[in-house]
This record gives C-alpha cells, sequence and structure tokens, in this order.
C-alpha cells in the first residue's frame, strides 16, 4: 500500500478506540496520513495502547480528549484537517435509556462534529459512518429477489413502534447530517456498512464480532436473523476512498453478501469442525428471508471485498488470539 498518498495531509478520526475506526487509523498512518484521533479520554491506557503501538503512531498520531454532546469540543481536532471521519456512535443491543444511550449521542454528536467541520476552511470532506440500519427497516419487504440499494431509507416511525432504537439512532443521526449539510454547503460522503466482522484490533470485544462468540462460545440456538456481512479492513478501506476518490457522493453500501445466521453456522462448522455450534434456530418460525444489496456504487470506490468465509476465520483467529473464545 502505497505511503505517500495521505504524505503531508492532516485527517481527523472521531471515536478513535472503536472497532472500525481502530482500523481506520491504521490504515491512514499506512498511507502516510497525519491523524488527529478522538477519544473519550486519552489517559485510558485500555482504549489507547493499541492505537499508540500502530505503525507510524509515534510520529503522526494525536490524541485527542472530546465529548459528542459538547458543542466546540472538536473544533481543536478538525483544525488544519483536510478530511474528517466521524465514526463515533454506540452501538449496543441492551438498552434501558434509547435517548441519553443512543439517540442524543448518534445525532447531537454528529451534529456538533458537522458544526466543527463548518467552521473550518480547511476541511473538504467529511465522511460518516452510517449503517445499513439506516436504510433497511422500512414497510418494504425484503426478499431473494428485492434488490436494497442506496436510495432506501429507514422508517423512523416504524423503528418506533418496534422500539429498534439503534436502528433509530443511525437513521436519524444520517437524515440531521444530510440537512445540515445541504444548509453549509459541506460535501459529505456517507458509508452504511452491514455487520462488521474480521479481526480486531482493540482489546474489548465489540457488538458485532460477539454475535459471533456467543455460537461458539455455547449458545443453545442461532437467531432467526439475516444480515449483510462485511469484513472490517473493507468497511475502513471504503471511508479512505470516499476520501481520496473525487467523484464520491452521497451514500455507499457495503455488504460482501447477505447470509441468516444458519448459513453462519454452516461456514464456521466447515471451517472448525471440532467445535459445538448451536443446531437449532432461536425459535420455529420460517427463517427470515435473504435478500439483495446492489453492489454497482460501491464498485465505482474500487472495493474488492474480502469473501465471508475469510472474514469468519479472521474474526475467530483474532478472538481466539484476544482469549474471547475458547477451543
Amino acid at each position: 500500500m502505497s505511503e505517500t498518498i495521505g504524505a503531508g495531509k492532516v485527517v481527523c478520526v472521531t471515536g478513535a478506540s472503536g472497532y472500525i475506526a481502530s482500523w481506520l487509523v491504521k490504515l491512514l498512518l499506512q498511507r502516510g496520513y497525519t491523524v488527529k484521533a478522538s477519544v473519550r479520554d486519552p489517559n485510558d491506557t485500555k482504549k489507547t495502547e493499541h492505537l499508540l503501538a500502530l505503525n507510524g503512531a509515534k510520529e503522526r498520531l494525536q490524541l485527542f480528549k472530546a465529548n459528542l454532546l459538547e458543542e466546540g469540543s472538536f473544533d481543536p481536532i478538525v483544525e488544519g484537517c483536510a478530511g474528517v471521519f466521524h465514526t463515533a456512535s454506540p452501538f449496543y443491543h441492551d438498552v434501558k435509556d434509547p435517548q441519553t444511550e443512543l439517540l442524543d449521542p448518534a445525532v447531537k454528536g454528529t451534529l456538533n462534529v458537522l458544526k466543527s467541520c463548518s467552521k473550518k476552511p480547511s476541511v473538504q470532506r467529511v465522511v460518516l459512518t452510517s449503517s445499513m440500519a439506516a436504510l433497511s427497516l422500512n414497510i418494504r419487504p425484503r426478499a431473494p429477489d428485492v434488490v436494497v440499494d442506496e436510495s432506501w431509507f429507514s422508517d423512523p416511525d416504524l423503528c418506533r413502534q418496534t422500539n429498534m432504537w439503534y436502528v433509530l439512532s443511525k437513521t436519524s443521526a444520517e437524515e440531521a447530517a444530510w440537512k445540515f449539510v445541504e444548509e453549509k454547503g459541506i460535501d459529505m460522503v456517507t458509508i452504511n456498512p452491514a455487520m462488521v466482522i474480521g479481526p480486531l484490533l482493540q482489546p474489548a470485544l465489540n457488538t458485532s464480532a460477539a454475535a459471533i462468540a456467543n455460537m461458539i462460545n455455547g449458545a443453545p440456538t442461532f437467531p432467526n436473523a439475516s444480515f449483510g456481512w462485511v469484513n472490517v479492513k473493507d468497511v475502513a478501506n471504503a471511508h479512505i476512498l470516499a476520501f481520496e476518490v473525487p467523484s464520491a457522493s452521497g451514500r455507499y453500501c457495503l455488504f460482501e453478501r447477505v447470509a441468516h445466521y444458519s448459513e453462519i453456522v454452516g461456514m464456521l462448522h466447515e471451517l472448525y469442525p471440532s467445535v459445538q455450534l448451536p443446531e437449532k434456530c432461536a425459535d420455529d418460525k420460517p427463517f427470515v428471508l435473504v435478500y439483495q444489496v446492489s453492489k454497482e456504487k460501491v464498485k465505482s470506490l474500487g472495493i474488492d471485498y474480502i469473501p465471508l468465509e475469510q472474514s469468519l476465520k479472521e474474526t475467530v483467529e483474532s478472538m481466539k488470539e484476544k482469549g474471547f473464545i475458547k477451543f
């Protein structure tokens, strides 16, 4: 990978200790960029050690403290940056207070980062980490002959009715962001990944990798759900290409393929025949249908997807190495 592409360029990554963001920082440093990275607490070594150990970090990584909910806290970080990658947004399922835990950090946090960008003429483009969650929950049916593409948006009312708070947080944040950048004339691109798996750089187990860990660690059943799956390295790479490719615009769905959990179990069984995996589904209903996702637009960025089987193997080997699974 060329180390000269980003030479002399300064970019910002928010929420840098997260799963996708850690890989983004790694690949940006590899390409020669200087990275200003925001974390909640720069003194928390659990959150920063893996970043400071990256190649090039000593020379070109600067850590900053920032609070998503504090307006203006990103001003000094965005200062002098050509690109801003806003990845910071909470993702977990066991939510007690959706407004405080998910919605405010996602929506207000995104707007606070964009407000800081609007004050800094150095910012050429913002790349926002959204999610397939922001486009796949609406009344349109998803079936094998249905192709989901970048024109889809999730329905906030349906999210509320079904208590899909994470989906609502990503949808609301993206809608608020598009409205704001339109008013302020900011060049923004969004990356909308599906379930992100692959090797972990950070020391904590993230939500999407945990879904795989649970099945290996003795879950009695697998979920009756079909998701798109994509490798974290492809997601990080797509963010960088969305900044570097001048013609990049709008939204990009990121999926290697859509697979039901039963297929994931089958692939894991092929890869690790000796591991005891769940044999039955969590409910007796028909399996949730798989569907298609358009890969047309993302092709223009130059993404060549890592196959799902390889992504699963990388996830398992990485979790094994970090002690999250044992077999």
